[in-house]
């Protein structure tokens, strides 16, 4: 085995390694971006694919967890900083880290609510990329 061949048995590993790169170039490394969707073309979208449409259906709910998760979070520590804190700066960080937490604990409860972990949340993701770009360049050609 050469130099060579190794060097591209390295390049093969680092790449299968980073292939999570190219979901990012699909959505923000575009020349011309896509133009914003409505709630109404992800309800469309939901509707017309019965694979990937409620698995992103699931993905868009999980999201109320985060958030919900974030607001016990930052009012728990938050209060509980104010409360006992004496500077201004203390209680910042603790609303922000409260916020953090509770959101990343918001997570991990719908990962498992809606069974996250069984699905393909980037493909999700991604087939609903492609299918706004498909409708985008048929509304683009027809108009």
């Amino acid at each position: 085995m050469g130099i060579g061949e190794h060097f591209e048995g390295v390049m093969q590993h680092w790449a299968s390694n980073f292939a999570f790169l190219d979901y990012f170039k699909k959505v923000y490394g575009r020349e011309k971006p896509l133009p914003k969707w409505s709630e109404a073309d992800v309800k469309e979208f939901i509707a017309s694919d019965p694979v990937y449409g409620p698995q992103l259906k699931a993905l868009r709910e999980s999201r109320k967890f985060a958030v919900g998760g974030a607001l016990v979070g930052a009012a728990h520590l938050g209060g509980v900083a104010f409360k006992y804190s004496k500077s201004p700066h203390g209680f910042v960080l603790a609303t922000g880290f409260g916020a953090l937490t509770g959101a990343v604990l918001g997570s991990e409860v719908a990962e498992h609510w809606y069974q996250l972990y069984k699905m393909d949340k980037q493909g999700a993701n991604l087939r609903f990329i492609y299918w706004w770009e498909d409708k985008d360049l048929v509304l683009s050609t027809s108009g």
